[in-house]
């Protein structure tokens, strides 16, 4: 089955310090999206999806766009390579462009900028975090098995597994009931103290303690075509109660996954995946994620290089 992977590229990563989706991280240079794209492409995906800020084409074709479009799929065609563009021309004509914004308005809208590339099931993930060869396999499968229509899924992974030790993360918490999601929360500031506590900070380091192994979301979703329509709808209704003074407001996947189950319009299949997160987050995150990722390649699970 064509299947295809839909990499959200296009953030600013302000907190990192620099343009993180395209540092090399690698023991070879390997941008950490490489090590995504390679475990999907070996699971059955047929096609990746860059969304990327239109001035960032030529750098991602270079880095690797152009190789893996060379590569090939388990039926030994070309791997199909397509570029989508979240920016400020896909806003609708009602909305007016407060001068002063500057970032784009989140993962919802960044999905639906990709719409013109994507006509078959497919997986969204975030161009900075590692996920683990397994549940690239697991979300292809249960693509293979999803409705055209008001079905979807994700994978989950354990706070532990995903919080970083230089500052606070965010991640949508998850409530699941009998393998399926029931209800997300978008949760900014989580943080981990030495003492093994994960604790959301945003109002207090007292703020409350999550269980380690609480399900969360790292934005690794698998969707139909069919979810365009609900994305259009849920940015352009975002976008109508937007307060103009509001210039960093983000209209967020999680959120809208969220209201169209509480709607009993989406029903998401929870995949549960064990993995360690790899991400960078913060500058300070690189050294450990390089040597996990050096340590993996040595174990095997890669092969020397990607980019051979």
């Amino acid at each position: 089955m064509k299947a295809a992977l839909v990499i959200m590229a296009a953030g600013m990563g302000s907190r990192y310090g620099g343009n993180k989706q395209v540092d090399g991280i690698g023991p070879n240079g390997e941008i950490l999206m490489e090590y995504s794209i390679y475990d999907a492409i070996r699971a059955g995906f047929t096609k990746v999806v860059f969304i990327i800020k239109p001035n960032m084409t030529e750098l991602m074709e270079e880095l690797c766009g152009r190789r893996i479009a060379r590569l090939k799929t388990a039926e030994g065609e070309n791997v199909e390579v397509c570029y989508a563009y979240q920016d400020f021309s896909s806003v609708p004509a009602f909305y007016q462009i407060p001068a002063e914004r500057q970032k784009p308005f989140g993962t919802a809208h960044a999905v639906l900028c990709a719409r013109a590339c994507v006509s078959e099931p497919f997986a969204v993930i975030n161009a900075d975090d590692y996920y683990g060869v397994d549940a690239f396999r697991t979300v292809y499968e249960e693509l293979c098995r999803l409705p055209a229509e008001g079905c979807a899924t994700m994978v989950g992974y354990s706070l532990k597994n995903t919080v970083s030790e230089n500052g606070t993360v965010t991640r949508g918490v998850c409530h699941v009931a009998d393998d399926r999601l029931t209800k997300i929360v978008e949760t900014f500031k989580l943080k981990p103290f030495p003492n093994g506590e994960i604790r959301d900070v945003e109002n207090g380091e007292d703020g409350p303690v999550y269980a380690p192994d609480t399900p969360v979301s790292m934005n690794f979703w698998g969707f139909t075509p069919w979810i365009f329509g609900k994305l259009e709808a849920y940015f352009d209704a975002f976008l109508r109660a937007l307060p103009p003074e509001n210039i960093k407001a983000e209209c967020l996947l999680p959120s809208m996954v969220g209201e169209l189950i509480e709607r009993g319009e989406l029903s998401v299949s929870v995949l549960h995946s064990d993995a360690r997160w790899f991400g960078v987050t913060y500058r300070e995150d690189k050294p450990k994620v390089q040597a996990a990722l050096r340590a993996l390649h040595d174990a095997g699970i890669y092969p020397p290089s990607l980019r051979a």
